[in-house]
C-alpha cells in the first residue's frame, strides 16, 4: 500500500458512499428515494471517515486536492509529491462515480430527470449565481481547511501524545458532516475538486439515457472555489501562528 494506492483506494470509498447515497436518494424507484438533505449530508461525512480510516495510515488521508494544495502551501509536500497525490484523487473519484453507475444503472434508467442523475456525479447551484456560487465553495472549504489545520490528537498532560487510531478521523466526519448541514444548500458543497470533476467527466462518458450537459460554464467553480478558499485558511492559519 503506497501513498498513491492509498489516495486512490480512499477517494474511490470516498464517493462511492457519497456519490451513493445521492443516488439513493435522487434516483426513481430505490428504498431511500426522497429520504433528504439530512441523509445525504450524514452519509457524505461518514464516507469522508470511511476514506480516512483506510488511507490514514499511508498518505495522511487527503482524498481532496485541496487538502493536499494546502500542505503544499505549508511546505510540507514537495510539488512532485503533490501531483502525485492529485492523480491519486482524481483517478479514484472517476471510478468510484463509474461504480455508482454500474450499481445503480437499472435506476438511472427509470429516472427522466436529467438533472437529478448528474446530481449524483457531481455539483450544481440551487440559484445560478457564479459569483455567489464560487463565494459558497470558497467559504465551505475554508472553514475545512481551517479547522483541520487546528485539529490536534489526544495527550495525557503536556507531554504523552494518544494516538486515536481510525477515530481520529471522526473530527473530519463531524467538520464535513456541519459543513454540509451548514453551508451546503447553494452548490452542494463539493469543497472538494477531485470530488466534482472527476464524476463530472465520468457522466460525460457513460451512456447514460437523457442526461444532462458537462455544465461548463460552472464546472470550474467547484474547482477554483475550494483551491481559493484552501490557500485563504493556510494563509489566515500562517499569520495567526
Amino acid at each position: 500500500m503506497s501513498a498513491f494506492i492509498a489516495e486512490l483506494i480512499g477517494t474511490a470509498i470516498l464517493i462511492l458512499l457519497g456519490g451513493g447515497v445521492v443516488a439513493n436518494v435522487v434516483l426513481k424507484g430505490t428504498k431511500g428515494h426522497n429520504s433528504g438533505w439530512i441523509v445525504i449530508c450524514t452519509a457524505w461525512a461518514l464516507a469522508v471517515f470511511i476514506g480516512v480510516c483506510i488511507a490514514g495510515p499511508y498518505s495522511g488521508a487527503h482524498l481532496n486536492p485541496a487538502v493536499t494544495i494546502a500542505n503544499l502551501a505549508l511546505e510540507k509536500m514537495d510539488w512532485a509529491t503533490t501531483l502525485n497525490y492529485i492523480l491519486a484523487q482524481f483517478l479514484g473519484a472517476m471510478i468510484g462515480a463509474f461504480l455508482v453507475w454500474l450499481m445503480h444503472k437499472d435506476h438511472f434508467d427509470v429516472t427522466e430527470d436529467a438533472g437529478a442523475k448528474q446530481a449524483v456525479f457531481c455539483t450544481a447551484p440551487a440559484i445560478k449565481n457564479y459569483p455567489l456560487n464560487f463565494l459558497s465553495e470558497l467559504i465551505g472549504t475554508f472553514v475545512l481547511i481551517f479547522a483541520i489545520l487546528h485539529f490536534t490528537d489526544a495527550s495525557l498532560g503536556d507531554t504523552t501524545t494518544i494516538g486515536m487510531g481510525s477515530l481520529g478521523g471522526i473530527p473530519v466526519a463531524f467538520l464535513v458532516w456541519v459543513i454540509g448541514l451548514s453551508l451546503g444548500g447553494t452548490t452542494g458543497y463539493a469543497i472538494n475538486p477531485a470530488r466534482d470533476l472527476g464524476p463530472r467527466i465520468i457522466h460525460a462518458i457513460l451512456p447514460i439515457k437523457n442526461k444532462a450537459g458537462f455544465n461548463a460554464p460552472y464546472a470550474w467553480v467547484p474547482v477554483l472555489g475550494p483551491i481559493a478558499g484552501s490557500l485563504l485558511a493556510v494563509l489566515l492559519y500562517t499569520i495567526i501562528h
